[in-house]
C-alpha cells in the first residue's frame, strides 16, 4: 500500500499551528472579524482542512484563550511551593513572551465565550494571580499585595497587546525588572495633589448624535461591538432604528466617534498636564497620573476605544491608530530623556507595561473611583517604568 503524499507532509503538531495562528488572528482582528479562511491560510491550509480539527470557529477560539492560561498554570506549578518573587515572576514572563502573539485573545475577546468557558478561564487566572499573589507578600512587607500582584502581572501581560519588536530574552528582562519593581512599591508613595491632573470633564451630551453616542458607548463596553444591535442603542436613547442612520450611516461610525473621542479627550488631558512641567522625570510622572485619571474617569470609553479598534474599516482605523502612535511617542521621548541607557524599542516596551498596569490594578480595583485608588495605581505605573 502506497502511502498518502498529503498525510505523509502534514505535521505532527499541525493543531498545535492552527491554535497559535488563531490566537495572532484573533488577537489583531478581533472574535467576530476573524473567519475560519483567514486562519487556514496562516497555517498554510484550506479551510475544510481546518475544520478536521475543529467543528467550528468558537470551539478554536475557546481553546485559543485557554492556550496562555494553561502554560502559564503549568509553568508556575513547576515552581516550588515558596519560592522567591523572582523565580515566580521570571516562569510567568517566559510564558507571556512566548505567547506574546496571541495574548490579547484574553484581554479583551475573552467576554464572547460562553459562561462556562469564561467561568474556568477566570479560574486558571485566579490560580496564577493567587501564586504571585503569595509570592509579593513574602518578598515585602507593604500593603495591597494583591493589587501589586495584578500590577506586576499586567506590566508583563502588556507585551500582548503591540507589535513592537525586540528580541525574546531582552523583552524578557525589561518586563521582569519592571514588575518587580512594581511588586516592591508602596502604592501610598504618590500623592495627587503634588501633581494636578487637567482632564477634561465628562462630556455632556447636547445633541442627538451626542446622546447616541453617549447611550453606544457603555453597550460596546459591556457586550462587545459585534454584539451590540442597532436596535439596542435605538431603544437606549429612545429612538426607532431605522432614525439611527439619520445621525450616523452606521454602528462602524458609532464605535469610530468612540474612539475619536477618548483620543481627544486624552489628548487634551496630557496637554493640559504638560504645560507647567520641568524635567523628563516630572513629565512621566504627569504623564503617568493623567492616563491613570482618565482611565478612571472614562473606562467605559477607553476600553472600546482599546478593545474594539481592530473592528473598524481600515480608512476609519488610521487616523487613530496615529493618534496612539503619538501618545505613546510623548511617553517614550520623555522616558528616554530621564532614562538614557534605553533604546527606542526599549522605552516602547516599558511605555506599555505602564499602560498594563493601569489596566489591572484598575481591574483589580473594580475601577470604584477615588483619588487614593488614583493614586495607588499612578504610583505602581511610574514604579513599571523604573523611575
Amino acid at each position: 500500500m502506497t502511502a498518502d503524499p498529503a498525510a505523509a507532509a502534514r505535521p505532527r503538531n499541525r493543531r498545535q499551528l492552527i491554535v497559535e495562528a488563531a490566537g495572532r488572528v484573533f488577537s489583531e482582528r478581533g472574535y467576530h472579524t476573524a473567519s475560519m479562511e483567514m486562519i487556514a491560510a496562516g497555517v498554510g491550509i484550506t479551510a475544510a482542512a481546518l475544520y478536521r480539527h475543529f467543528p467550528n470557529k468558537y470551539a478554536l477560539f475557546a481553546e485559543c484563550a485557554d492556550v496562555m492560561a494553561d502554560g502559564l498554570v503549568a509553568a508556575l506549578d513547576e515552581v516550588p511551593p515558596g519560592a522567591d518573587l523572582t523565580e515566580v515572576l521570571t516562569a510567568v514572563t517566559r510564558v507571556t513572551v512566548a505567547h506574546r502573539a496571541s495574548g490579547g485573545v484574553y484581554r479583551w475577546e475573552a467576554r464572547y465565550l460562553n459562561r462556562e468557558d469564561r467561568r474556568q478561564l477566570k479560574a486558571k487566572f485566579g490560580r496564577v494571580v493567587g501564586r504571585v499573589d503569595e509570592a509579593v507578600q513574602r518578598a515585602y512587607a507593604l500593603p495591597d499585595e494583591r493589587l501589586r500582584a495584578m500590577a506586576a502581572l499586567g506590566a508583563i501581560g502588556s507585551v500582548t497587546m503591540h507589535h513592537t519588536s525586540i528580541a525574546q530574552r531582552r523583552a524578557e528582562e525589561l518586563l521582569l525588572t519592571s514588575a518587580l519593581r512594581v511588586a516592591a512599591t508602596d502604592p501610598a508613595a504618590f500623592r495627587s495633589d503634588a501633581h494636578p491632573v487637567g482632564l477634561p470633564a465628562q462630556p455632556v451630551p447636547r445633541t442627538r448624535r451626542a446622546e447616541i453616542l453617549a447611550a453606544a458607548v457603555p453597550l460596546f463596553a459591556r457586550d462587545g461591538f459585534a454584539s451590540v444591535t442597532n436596535g439596542q442603542i435605538a431603544r437606549a436613547v429612545g429612538l426607532a432604528p431605522s432614525a439611527l442612520y439619520r445621525h450616523y450611516s452606521g454602528k462602524a461610525d458609532i464605535l469610530a466617534a468612540a474612539c475619536l473621542q477618548a483620543a481627544a479627550l486624552l489628548a487634551q488631558g496630557v496637554d493640559r498636564s504638560l504645560r507647567e512641567v520641568a524635567g523628563p522625570h516630572a513629565a512621566l510622572v504627569a504623564l503617568a497620573a493623567t492616563y491613570v485619571a482618565y482611565s478612571f474617569e472614562y473606562t467605559a470609553l477607553n476600553s472600546v476605544a482599546e478593545a474594539e479598534l481592530a473592528g473598524l474599516p481600515a480608512d476609519q482605523r488610521r487616523s487613530l491608530v496615529l493618534a496612539q502612535r503619538e501618545h505613546i511617542a510623548v511617553w517614550e521621548q520623555q522616558l528616554r530623556l530621564a532614562r538614557p541607557e534605553l533604546d527606542p524599542r526599549q522605552a516602547r516596551v516599558l511605555v506599555h507595561a505602564g499602560f498594563g498596569v493601569a489596566v489591572e490594578a484598575g481591574r483589580g480595583l473594580g475601577w470604584r473611583d477615588g483619588s487614593g485608588h488614583r493614586d495607588a495605581v499612578t504610583a505602581l505605573v511610574v514604579a513599571s517604568l523604573g523611575l
